[in-house]
């Protein structure tokens, strides 16, 4: 990575405050994935920085980029989401979609994808109430990008096609056909459901009956538990708003 300054393109996945003035911020940049930086003065600065480190925040920055803390010059932000920040449902989802993005991405490897799918996430949620079919439309995406999602297309012991008999939901996570093992039962239609997730960039445009998103939540739930390695503070805030 480079050591002079360059401008990056970035959503604020997190900001800490440190010492009196400074503040640490974790970025999820195009260019160069997720990062970590220092803001010196941040907290005073209006002029350098303004409202533009605020969590989910869409901005341009420009930082030295090095491994391990980069330092962040300055920021202005491109869109702060108000239409998210005034509602507590979405902001759960957004919280919850940073986090997410954070825990489960490696440092400093860009992945266009999945910072396209987040802006898209967040740019949605700006204009349109929360609704737990579009956090799972972004979960099965971001696994899918990552290389994490479960198999859909068939048994991950015997590798049988998935027909209408559904799978079940191991105790490790995997989908199985019924003869393959026991656990919780995933109909077709919530495979299918999730598959067709992954064949267009829109959300909103499959539809979820209360039993399918009711499975697909349990087997995302569990798959995103498994990868991500750490609790999710903001996974317990969405759930007490929702």
């Amino acid at each position: 990575m480079a050591a002079f300054p360059e401008k990056l393109r970035a959503i604020v996945l997190s900001s800490l405050d440190y010492g009196d003035t400074d503040r640490i911020v974790t970025l999820f940049t195009l260019e160069h994935g997720r990062i970590s930086a220092f803001a010196r003065s941040a907290r005073k600065s209006r002029k350098r920085f303004g409202a533009a480190l605020e969590t989910f925040s869409r901005i341009e920055a420009q930082a030295r980029v090095k491994e391990g803390l980069c330092s962040l010059q300055d920021a202005v932000a491109e869109t702060t989401f108000t239409g998210i920040r005034s509602d507590l449902g979405r902001i759960s989802n957004a919280l919850y979609a940073c986090e997410l993005v954070e825990a489960m991405t490696p440092e400093g490897h860009p992945i266009p994808r999945l910072y396209r799918l987040l802006v898209t996430y967040l740019e949605h949620l700006d204009t349109k109430a929360a609704v737990e079919s579009d956090r799972r439309f972004f979960e099965i995406n971001l696994l899918n990008i990552l290389g994490y999602r479960p198999a859909l297309e068939e048994c991950s012991r015997c590798e049988a096609l998935f027909n209408s008999s559904g799978a079940v939901l191991n105790d490790h996570g995997h989908l199985v056909c019924p003869g393959c093992g026991n656990g919780k039962k995933i109909d077709l239609q919530t495979i299918k459901s999730l598959s067709n997730c992954m064949t267009t960039g829109k959300f909103g445009m499959i539809s979820f009956s209360p039993e399918t998103l009711m499975q697909a939540g349990e087997l995302l739930d569990e798959a995103v538990a498994v990868h991500a390695g750490r609790k999710l503070k903001s996974l317990e805030f969405l759930r007490q708003v929702s």
